[in-house]
């Protein structure tokens, strides 16, 4: 997926726009304010800038989910399917690729990657994992930073495999990375996911427009070492 292409992409979701700059306008408006952003960073590189979505489908939440879920109780709002299924449409004439991020609460990465089986069929869309948002059995929200192990990591890895190989789809994104702040913060946060990482990783670096103090611009972006293949701005 990344021999030769790079990825840029705008995070949130088409129904709250205070989740992300992705839900601030509609599709065709986001499609041609993405492809502007890979203008900027096709600039920066010989590899070809691939225009992104990071459209988050399961929405950290403080009871019972909502949605695909509804009714069980795990902390997440799971939005319908069809949500999704005319920016994915759009976004796959226009040539842009859709990362759906989950924030399963209570519930497993797994669980909430198949309720969306429909979605990921699409050749253009891949997903992304919030483990901040993945709570142990006493936590909750924004009182405990989440985690998850990897076996659950692996599991999604492998369910993406046998679907690509199944329905003969194109190679997948599976993707996270996430820290705020300072630059120093963010550079700490990069140093350690990296440490002991195998050789063939390749990385994501987000910039999060309120929150980094201060963001860095697409020039400075691709002055960090390794340089990501997968940048989103929040």
């Amino acid at each position: 997926m990344f021999t030769g292409r790079r990825m840029v992409a705008r995070y949130g979701t088409p129904v709250f726009p205070g989740r992300g700059v992705l839900g601030e306008q509609d599709a065709p408006s986001s499609i041609t304010r993405v492809r502007g952003l890979a203008a900027e960073d096709q600039a920066l590189t010989t590899d070809l800038v691939v225009p992104a979505f990071e459209s988050i489908a399961t929405i950290a939440s403080s009871g019972a989910g909502a949605g695909v879920g509804a009714g069980d109780d795990d902390d997440s709002d799971e939005l319908p399917v069809e949500t999704f299924v005319p920016w994915i449409e759009a976004a796959l004439d226009a040539g842009v690729y859709v990362v759906l991020d989950l924030q399963p609460g209570r519930t497993d990465f797994v669980t909430q990657a198949r309720a969306y089986e429909q979605l990921l069929l699409y050749p253009n869309v891949g997903l992304a994992l919030d483990p901040e948002w993945r709570l142990g059995p006493d936590h909750v929200h924004l009182v405990q930073i989440g985690s998850v192990g990897v076996d659950e990591v692996n599991a999604v890895a492998n369910y993406l495999a046998e679907l690509t190989r199944a329905d003969h789809l194109p190679q997948k994104v599976l993707v996270h990375i996430d820290g705020q702040g300072g630059q120093g913060a963010k550079n700490g946060t990069w140093q350690s996911v990296r440490e002991g990482a195998p050789a063939g990783v390749v990385w994501d670096w987000k910039n999060l427009i309120d929150e980094d103090t201060p963001m860095l611009t697409p020039v400075q972006t691709y002055q960090v070492q390794p340089l990501p293949h997968f940048v989103g701005y929040q």
